[in-house]
Formats: structure tokens, sequence, C-alpha cells
């Protein structure tokens, strides 16, 4: 059998009106259109499928059973647009978002849960890049969108601001520096430091700006949590570098001292990363638009 959905939904018509006439015009189908639509119906069918009386017309046992399965198909079918629909409006399937360390563990998880609490059938995906990293993979079409820091060059890109993310030092509480106000990586290259563990995108984007100001370095042990490295760092095992706003929630607690760091690539910004708005998806537009509006709202 040859039969389409409108094929279908026509035979329910007039099933359902009991008459070629009314279920033509339940169809928006001329009668004359109708009747030829069903003649082709049956004579695809190979049977008759409906009886003709002087006021309507009732099925045949065939029809019947063409009319119990047109509705299973018709309800599957709204379902199936249904869930289209979802995935087109950002409310079921994967969104894969690359985020730097910073954007991971302090700007997205308040941010971000309440938008995808109201998705129950959405999924993100997400992974910690360096920023340039990011950049490089938005611009080579691997990624639609991501979180990057505004020290990374992506002329290609639009970079929109969405958080304030200056990266400081930390330093015991007796060491030498404490009482200094700012100073800039150079100036403490060859210090012992606690550094975050390996393949973490903050670490590696630090390990860079080490390497162009002078040399590696020189950790003395990795951890895996800024919590791990402030308690390293506030025992007197090096110095640390994080994030401003991690810095100051456990300064309290841990009684280490920050300084602001004057390197101009330390003065940051995070901000959502992509091409081009138009050609992002509806779940994406709709996850990123969430997000700026909350930074404009704050």
């Amino acid at each position: 059998m040859r039969l389409d959905l409108a094929d279908l939904h026509l035979f329910l018509c007039i099933v359902d009106a009991g008459s070629i006439t009314q279920g033509a015009a339940r169809a928006h189908l001329a009668l004359a259109s109708a009747s030829e639509r069903l003649r082709r119906i049956e004579d695809d069918a190979g049977v008759m499928l409906l009886e003709r009386h002087p006021r309507g017309v009732t099925t045949t046992e065939a029809g019947e059973a063409l009319a119990h399965h047109a509705r299973l198909m018709l309800r599957q079918q709204a379902r199936l647009k249904s869930e289209l629909q979802d995935f087109a409006t950002g409310n079921r399937g994967t969104l894969h978002l690359y985020a730097n360390t910073a954007a991971l563990t302090e700007f997205l998880p308040a941010r971000l849960a309440p938008w995808l609490a109201e998705r129950p059938q959405l999924q993100v995906e997400l992974k910690e890049r360096t920023s340039a990293d990011i950049v490089r993979s938005i611009a080579a079409g691997r990624v639609e969108a991501g979180i990057v820091s505004d020290a990374v060059s992506a002329p290609t890109l639009v970079l929109q601001p969405v958080a304030r993310d200056h990266l400081v030092l930390i330093v015991p509480a007796g060491h030498r520096l404490a009482s200094v106000g700012k100073v800039s990586l150079a100036e403490v290259i060859d210090e012992p430091f606690v550094g975050l563990a390996q393949g973490n995108a903050l670490q590696e984007h630090l390990d860079d700006h080490a390497r162009a100001a002078g040399h590696a370095l020189a950790l003395r042990i990795r951890m895996k949590t800024f919590a791990g490295l402030g308690e390293m760092v506030a025992h007197g095992v090096g110095l640390g570098i994080m994030p401003q706003a991690v810095a100051g929630r456990y300064r309290r607690r841990l009684g280490y001292r920050i300084l602001a760091l004057n390197d101009g690539w330390a003065q940051r910004q995070l901000c959502l990363c992509y091409g081009s708005w138009q050609a992002l998806s509806s779940p994406m537009q709709s996850l990123l638009s969430h997000l700026g509006k909350k930074n404009a709202a704050g």
C-alpha cells in the first residue's frame, strides 16, 4: 500500500463524520477531490473500506482495521512532531559546550542550573578546554560555542563579556610578598608554585604565560581542586594562581594573602564565544541568550 499520512487523515475525517461530504470539509478538501482520493485509497487497498448509504457511510471490517491503524500512526506522528519541536526549541537533545576552568567552576553552575532544570529532556555535555583551544575549535566548526577569557585572540569570532574573571596570586601569610599590593608573574617566576592537575585548562594557560615570562613554573605539587591548591599555599608549600572569586571564597578559612597580578592577561573577563548568531542552533541560541541576560540582570 502507498497510503500517506494525508490519505489516513482524510479517511479518518470521513469515518468520524459518517459522511464523505462532511469529511471532505473537515479535511479542507473539495468534495470532488476527496471522492477521487478516497477511490484511490480503496483501489490501493484492494478492498472496499466504506459502505455507501443514502445518508452517509459506514466502515466495512477492513475499513475498521484501517481506521484503527490510521489513528495509531497519526498519534505517533503527533508525538514525533512534538519531540522534533522540542529539539528545535532546545528542550530536548544534547548541547556541546566548551568552557575554560573558571567558567566551569565559577560561572556556569549557578547560571546554567535554572535553565537546564526547565528542560528535563535536554542534556548538556561540558568539556574543559583552554580559551585558545576553544577559539580554534569554534573557528574550525568543531563546536558551536564556548566560554573563554577575553585575553585570547579571536579576530573572526564574537566575544560577548558575561563575567569578570581576574586572576590573582595567593601567597602564605608569612611570605615576603604578603604585604605587597600587586606583582607581575615575571617577579615571582623563580618561586616554587602549587599547580593544578595535569590537563587542567587554566594550568595550561598559566604554563604558557610562564614560559613567555622566562621559564616554566617550578611546580612542587599539582592539586585537582582550588581548595586543595589553597591548602598547600596556606601551609607554605608554594605560591598559587587562581580566579579572584575563588581566592576570596577560601581566604578567610585558609588565611593566605591575595595579591593582584598586573599582567594584562590576568585582567580577564569571561566571554561567550561563537561565530555567527544566525548559524547557531536554536537550543544554543536559547542557552547563550539566557547566560547573557543573567549577566545583564546582575
